[in-house]
């Protein structure tokens, strides 16, 4: 038995009102592009290329992205408290050695510690530390050139007993054999330089080291010209001109302290 539905189909009423449903090429073309390209937008789920450039994702403020930027705060404040305690455990020991030695000399009314140390020059020491100590793994990043040569705490120990062995040389020089200053500071500088090579040997600590002795020396210079404390018999304007070895040296050996400390930070986010 025939459908109902061919049978529709077959009278001539049918194929009329088929013929008459079809549209016509030259003024229905338009629309049923229009309604071909709606019909596409609808059923394609695919968001448009703007808003997926809108789109934050982990890298632009998203859930993954801020915990990285926390991540890397909280380890850059926790780096900076252990470089600031390491600087001002290093002023107490070194300072106190320079006065013992009569290296330097302090007004009486401002020594005030158990440590026979001005009140201010721990946490200064203690500020320069955290700031060239971080500087030194930041200016690598900068320069894509990761300091890798003797990554270790041992070797980090061994240069900071060199750096102590430099200042303690500098504070007896009284009684070592030098025929005058000049003598004594070319041989500070061999070993400061020495301590470069052995522990560092890279161009950024080089140059930071340089830049650090520039200038602290300035500020020292300052501070001993408007009577903050005086060094015993100055060569070098006010100061005593191995000072500059001593601050090379201990740029190199905090940038060290700082570099080792940066090891497994997560890397520090970058914004587009």
């Amino acid at each position: 038995m025939p459908r109902l539905h061919d049978r529709f189909w077959s009278c001539p009423c049918a194929h009329s009102a088929r013929r008459r449903g079809r549209p016509r090429a030259g003024a229905a073309g338009p629309a049923a592009k229009v309604g071909e390209m709606i019909d596409s937008s609808v059923l394609d789920p695919a968001p448009p290329a703007a808003h997926r450039a809108q789109d934050p994702g982990p890298a632009h403020g998203g859930p993954a992205g801020f915990g990285r930027a926390s991540s890397w705060h909280h380890h850059l404040v926790q780096r900076s408290l252990v470089l600031f305690l390491v600087g001002v455990v290093l002023a107490l020991v070194l300072n106190l050695l320079q006065i013992q030695r009569n290296v330097t000399l302090f007004p009486e009314e401002v020594i005030a510690t158990v440590f026979s140390s001005a009140w201010w020059v721990p946490p200064c020491c203690g500020t320069a530390a955290a700031v060239v100590g971080v500087l030194y793994p930041c200016i690598d990043s900068h320069l894509g050139e990761p300091h890798k040569f003797k990554r270790e705490w041992a070797s980090v120990m061994r240069c900071i007993a060199v750096f102590v062995g430099i200042n303690h040389a500098s504070a007896v020089s009284l009684k070592l054999d030098f025929a005058n200053n000049v003598q004594l500071s070319l041989t500070l500088a061999a070993l400061s330089l020495g301590l470069w090579w052995t522990f560092d040997r890279s161009r950024s600590g080089l140059g930071l080291g340089i830049t650090i002795a520039f200038l602290a020396t300035l500020i020292t210079q300052f501070l001993v010209y408007n009577g903050v404390y005086q060094y015993t018999s100055p060569d070098f304007l006010y100061i005593r001109s191995w000072l500059p070895c001593i601050f090379f040296s201990g740029g190199v050996t905090v940038g060290n302290i700082g570099r080792q400390l940066a090891m497994g930070v997560p890397e520090k986010p970058h914004s587009d």
